[in-house]
């Protein structure tokens, strides 16, 4: 039942942001008394940090499923992904944006952030092993190349961009991002191990 209740609170998170995610409302679409939610969620607060994390996973699933399909430059996919999740589920990158980038997080946000944020930077380390991306520290290129990707992502939703040019602006500001820590033919799909 958590996961029923969950699930109905996204799709009203969806349609119009995190007001509108009630748990009178979760409780009519799921067909249940309006009290049952409060069986395992004591309030509207717990639901939202419930819904908040489902999203999470979805985002950082999003996220890895581009990595792994990616042709050449996992490093570049992941954060078109990024942007992409965000124009696709604005309200859901709104409720992130409280839930995952800031210091307030639940434990298990911030057990999933921790996570995701070491897989980032083996990404980037592999990269560099590679050669596709420059020798640098890679916590630093993981900030750099989140700072970039979060705040493109605001600027789509907060329409300062328009996203009907999203997929140009996307691949444009991320491959001048990519001048900078870009090695040198780092576009190669194959390079030695141990470069």
């Amino acid at each position: 039942m958590p996961q029923t209740l969950v699930a109905h609170a996204i799709e009203l998170l969806d349609e119009g942001g995190a007001e509108a995610v009630t748990v009178r409302e979760v409780a009519r679409r799921a067909d249940v008394s309006p009290s049952a939610p409060f069986r395992h969620f004591p309030d509207r607060a717990a639901l939202l940090a419930a819904v908040a994390e489902a999203v999470a996973l979805d985002f950082g699933a999003a996220q890895m499923a581009a990595v792994d399909s990616a042709d050449s430059l996992p490093f570049r996919a992941l954060g078109a992904a990024f942007v992409h999740y965000a124009l696709a589920h604005p309200h859901r990158f709104s409720l992130l944006r409280g839930g995952v980038f800031s210091g307030d997080r639940t434990p298990a946000m911030e057990e999933g952030h921790r996570v995701l944020t070491e897989g980032i930077t083996e990404l980037i380390v592999a990269g560099q092993r590679r050669g596709e991306l420059r020798q640098g520290d890679a916590d630093v290129i993981r900030i750099a190349a989140q700072a970039l990707v979060y705040g493109l992502s605001q600027m789509f939703v907060d329409h300062y961009l328009d996203a009907s040019r999203a997929d140009g602006l996307i691949d444009q500001v991320i491959d001048l991002f990519g001048l900078g820590v870009l090695a040198s033919g780092g576009d190669r799909r194959e390079a030695p191990e141990n470069s």
